[in-house]
């Protein structure tokens, strides 16, 4: 099993490659415990990736480098190879599924490496990884189940420890089980005390499943739009590490990953990628038992799609109870939507779209539906809005 002084090696290593991330207070997110983030969002290339890429990369045999490198990935650890790689003067690969953010293929591509697009998922890009590792002889970066890679991601525990007295829960976001293996070895090595728990979509949480079976085992699918996690196969030494040091994993919905990138956004001023913001998410939705707790949460990444970043703020304001749109019945007659209109600015909330429809077949002929869409502050006022809608008399609509 991995040691610790093979992480402290590492730490040694990263010096004057990979920052040492601030550890920031965040008292506005969560309500009921002291929280902390780990801004890896903040790394080089955007992602803790780059701690175990370049490790990594930087322990190989000269044999080794002269072949080339090649790995996989749906982007971070894609940058954190591309960019070590170029440092050292060696010529890498990289297999990326075609859905990738174009940010992240850009960015890898920018930092020196050759990128080969490959139509699925993750794990289809590995496995054409490692066909043109067999076909090449490049040597093969593993985004986590390698024991460098491992120990390259562990030094975020160190810097967690130095920077925080008094760390009751470190939580981190989990897909393969690179990072939370070298986190967790990390602080159950220093404080045994402090609980370390992961986190995963619940589209993609092969390795939750598989901590709670107690057994490895993969997952034909992975959905979720937190790419940094949407992974199929848990690392085998990951799991092996993470039975032993992890205390839980837990799973959230992408509505929740959602709210938490938004919460980071206006409360925080940190964007974050979906993946680096599911640690959040199980703390502001109650999914670990933290209340009272000084917590950790590493936000592992922050290279989110700006392709895709206003659908995820609509579905966070959504989920926060900030956004909403109610559907009533009407009689098609004057003065409804005048009456409606009033009780929604009474109580505070601002229209900021209007529909009629007529042409639902299972409405009298002379009703309509009316879909009021609103800013609102919280999902009390909206139901407020529902209750006093309601004692007009108006009738609302699924």
């Amino acid at each position: 099993m991995l040691s610790l002084d093979k992480v402290y090696n590492a730490a040694y290593a990263l010096r004057g490659v990979a920052r040492k991330t601030d550890l920031i207070a965040a008292p506005n997110l969560v309500d009921g415990m002291d929280l902390h983030l780990k801004t890896e969002n903040l790394q080089v290339t955007g992602s803790f990736k780059i701690r175990g890429a370049y490790y990594k990369i930087n322990r190989l045999s000269k044999e080794e480098l002269a072949h080339g490198i090649i790995a996989c990935s749906a982007g971070n650890h894609a940058q954190g190879v591309a960019l070590a790689a170029t440092h050292l003067g060696v010529k890498s690969v990289v297999c990326m599924p075609d859905g990738a953010p174009i940010m992240k293929v850009e960015n890898t591509r920018r930092l020196g490496a050759e990128v080969r697009l490959v139509k699925g998922t993750y794990d289809d890009a590995h496995d054409e990884a490692v066909r043109l590792q067999d076909e090449t002889g490049a040597t093969f970066i593993h985004p986590y189940d390698d024991e460098d890679v491992i120990a390259g991601q562990g030094t975020i525990g160190l810097e967690i420890l130095d920077q925080l007295d008094g760390v009751d829960a470190v939580v981190v976001p989990v897909g393969g089980g690179g990072l939370i293996s070298g986190v967790a070895l990390a602080i159950k090595s220093l404080r045994p005390e402090c609980k370390v728990y992961g986190v995963q979509a619940e589209g993609a949480s092969a390795f939750a499943d598989a901590f709670h079976e107690g057994r490895w085992a993969s997952s034909d699918s992975a959905v979720t739009f937190a790419d940094g996690i949407q992974v199929k196969v848990p690392g085998t030494l990951n799991f092996e590490m993470v039975e032993k040091y992890v205390d839980d994993i837990v799973t959230v919905s992408d509505d929740e990953i959602a709210a938490a990138i938004l919460a980071l956004m206006e409360r925080q001023k940190l964007v974050a990628e979906g993946a680096g913001a599911t640690p959040v998410a199980a703390c502001m939705f109650g999914h670990l038992p933290l209340a009272g707790k000084r917590v950790v949460c590493v936000v592992s990444g922050g290279n989110i799609d700006v392709n895709i970043l206003s659908r995820v703020i609509n579905r966070g304001l959504a989920m926060s109870g900030r956004k909403v749109t109610l559907s009533l019945r009407l009689t098609d007659k004057p003065g409804q939507l005048e009456q409606v209109s009033r009780i929604i600015a009474e109580l505070g909330a601002n229209v900021v779209s209007v529909d009629y429809d007529l042409s639902d077949p299972d409405l009298p002929i002379s009703s309509c539906i009316l879909r009021v869409g609103m800013e609102t502050r919280d999902a009390q006022q909206i139901e407020e809005i529902r209750e006093n809608l309601q004692d007009a008399g108006f009738s609302l609509a699924n």
